[in-house]
């Protein structure tokens, strides 16, 4: 049985989920994304390769990082998932960047501070007790082997991601960002997806989910979320919202 609970607190969206036979699409977060696999095998593709999540596994995943999921058998996973947004760890870590150099870490302190603050958001304990407990997780994240330096910019894919981002109340207008490159469709394809490892189209529809899901935290209007993101009605928006998030949009605002 598929069990997705989205809470929110102190700015961190905190996921525990069990799932047997869902599976993720390919897609990508704005946040930074951590997490403990607490039952079962948790399989995804991470920039082209294949990761396995065995119980008490820490995930660690960069923003924009592309990947899917699902369990690697019938006998299912169970799992936590915390989304902290760029600028707050940012804040936390005194404008230092941080990139995760390995996906999988088998850390049990990490696990804990992961598994803490998950429970404290899930059950509803105070804002003040869960930006504690974001403090001491990410400080301890930092001080392991995955904090190198800020990654160069690439200038186009810097420049394609901003015209989408500023179109996604419509629909993806591929020749006019190959006319911005002098590229043609195909090698414009080529291009985005050697750098991201996702087509144009996958990325744009992505931020288009995500937008929304801003939206509806925002507003708790799933409809305004429909037509400010350019979906064609709630079915079109739910149905891709449950591929990122493995819930509908509308049963994501009835638990925020």
């Amino acid at each position: 049985m598929e069990r997705f609970n989205y809470k929110k607190s102190a700015e961190i969206l905190s996921l525990s989920a069990s799932l047997t036979d869902f599976t993720y699409k390919k897609h990508c977060h704005e946040e930074y994304a951590l997490g403990v696999t607490l039952r079962g095998i948790q399989q995804y593709n991470l920039d082209g390769s294949l990761q396995s999540s065995h119980k008490n596994g820490v995930m660690l995943f960069n923003p924009e990082q592309t990947h899917d999921g699902n369990a690697y058998d019938k006998g299912g996973i169970d799992y936590v998932m915390l989304y902290i947004k760029p600028t707050l760890m940012r804040e936390i870590l005194d404008k230092k960047e941080l990139r995760f150099a390995t996906p999988i870490l088998y850390d049990d302190k990490l696990a804990q501070c992961i598994l803490a603050l998950n429970h404290a958001i899930q059950n509803g304990k105070e804002e003040s007790l869960c930006s504690e407990l974001l403090f001491t997780l990410v400080h301890l994240v930092s001080n392991t082997e995955i904090v190198t330096d800020r990654r160069t910019n690439n200038k186009f894919l810097k420049k394609a991601k901003e015209m989408m981002y500023c179109s996604l109340d419509h629909v993806l207008k591929l020749d006019d960002l190959c006319t911005e490159f002098g590229l043609s469709k195909y090698q414009f394809i080529r291009e985005f997806k050697t750098h991201t490892g996702i087509s144009p189209y996958q990325f744009f529809l992505n931020c288009k989910v995500e937008r929304a899901k801003q939206s509806i935290e925002r507003t708790k209007d799933i409809y305004a979320a429909v037509v400010d993101c350019g979906f064609v009605d709630l079915t079109h928006l739910n149905r891709h919202f449950k591929s990122v998030f493995g819930i509908t949009a509308h049963e994501y605002r009835s638990q925020l």
